[in-house]
């Protein structure tokens, strides 16, 4: 199946063609038929499927016809950076259709967002919190709204967006069209769904199974010796693009400075960070010039980087969602990828629980030649004794 078969017009057709895609993928060739149709849609793929593409395109071809300068289509996005992402690609998509879209989100002056607005756009792409700010200001008007998109409903209830969600919608309530996406459905989203959905067609593609194009390995470590494994690994992996995660902004910024140390061309992603030096991290990645990427969840979702060879897990996630999450940066557009994650013995409760929802067992190793029983730098004299014990035994 090619993108021809969706009868777009020759403007969005051209454009397709111009950004090099000739395939849809599985969620594209199943949504955009439904959404060109009016049909409300609620889906369910994991990140790196091409979801963006799934709505935005059928998007685009409708409001080629009507007035201009209207907003029209609001898609709203639980972080700035997926938001960003969302509307570079609709800006792309639609370069020769004459439309127009903006992104609205905190951490920034709302100024450009109040010209812009008021300029007249099409699209909106938009973080519930900033949204509601502008709505409750009469900056942005609803009334002319023909499809309103929830990308990522999961995360958002994460972050606690459901009731800014819901105050949200009842400033659409004129839409005519719904679209909800998610990786995961936990009951809270299922219940919006059964809300605000009107008889949806449901599409499933492989949510809670592993993407095939990924290879997952855990790696057995104490938790002080994590540094130094990675390290390690590094010296055996591609290191062309590779995100890292860790579970706090500390040990985002303490992991980002020793692999500088170690001579890697390296960016941190984390919440310390101002909007502009967000987006320049991300960009420094996307073009190459880092290497590497340490982040916290925040970039889980908020990142679209199609060449991530690795993601590696310094720490383990929370829950089998953020490993989900996680690993979708890697593997995309059909491409393979490697999901490493170190884990301690700590850490067995969440692997059963990764592993029962994959439905797989994932495989250990270990890399040969590193010490595994070297001591804490703040180990007493005794404790290190010990431990050289223990290393003789072993060898």
């Amino acid at each position: 199946m090619s993108f021809t078969e969706f009868n777009l017009s020759n403007e969005i057709g051209s454009q397709i063609k111009a950004m090099g895609y000739n395939t849809p993928t599985h969620i594209q060739k199943r949504a955009i038929p439904l959404i060109l149709q009016g049909k409300d849609v609620m889906g369910l793929a994991q990140t790196g499927t091409g979801k963006t593409a799934a709505f935005a395109l059928p998007i685009l071809q409708r409001l080629s016809a009507g007035k201009r300068g209207q907003v029209r289509a609001l898609i709203i996005a639980p972080t700035r950076e997926l938001a960003e992402q969302i509307n570079e690609s609709i800006s792309e998509l639609g370069r020769r259709t004459g439309l127009k879209s903006t992104a609205i989100y905190g951490g920034v002056n709302a100024g450009r967002q109040v010209r812009a607005l008021a300029r007249g756009v099409d699209i909106v792409v938009a973080c519930p919190g900033r949204l509601l700010d502008h709505l409750k200001n009469r900056g942005i008007n609803l009334s002319h709204l023909e499809t309103l998109v929830l990308d990522e409903a999961d995360h958002m209830f994460d972050m606690g967006f459901l009731p800014d969600i819901r105050r949200i919608l009842a400033y659409a309530s004129t839409r005519k069209q719904t679209l909800l996406f998610s990786a995961t459905m936990p009951k809270d989203i299922r219940k919006l769904a059964d809300d605000i959905l009107k008889d949806p067609c449901h599409i499933t593609i492989d949510h809670e199974t592993p993407l095939e194009t990924v290879e997952h390995v855990l790696f057995p470590v104490p938790q002080h010796l994590k540094t130094g494994l990675l390290l390690e690994l590094l010296k055996t992996t591609d290191t062309k693009s590779i995100l890292i995660f860790t579970r706090t902004k500390h040990r985002a910024e303490t992991l980002d400075q020793k692999l500088k140390r170690s001579g890697y061309r390296v960016t941190s992603l984390q919440g310390n960070l101002s909007q502009g030096r967000r987006q320049k991290a991300i960009e420094g990645f996307r073009d190459g010039t880092y290497q590497i990427m340490v982040a916290t969840d925040i970039a889980a979702r908020g990142i679209d980087v199609s060449l991530i060879s690795h993601v590696i897990n310094y720490d383990i996630p929370d829950t089998p969602d953020a490993y989900t999450h996680r690993i979708g940066r890697t593997g995309r557009a059909e491409r393979s990828g490697d999901a490493f994650t170190f884990i301690t013995n700590e850490d067995a409760a969440a692997v059963r629980d990764i592993e029962r929802k994959m439905g797989v067992t994932i495989k250990r190793r270990r890399i040969d030649g590193f010490d595994y029983t070297a001591p804490k730098n703040n180990e007493t004299p005794k404790q290190q004794t010990w431990r050289s014990f223990q290393r003789k035994r072993a060898s």
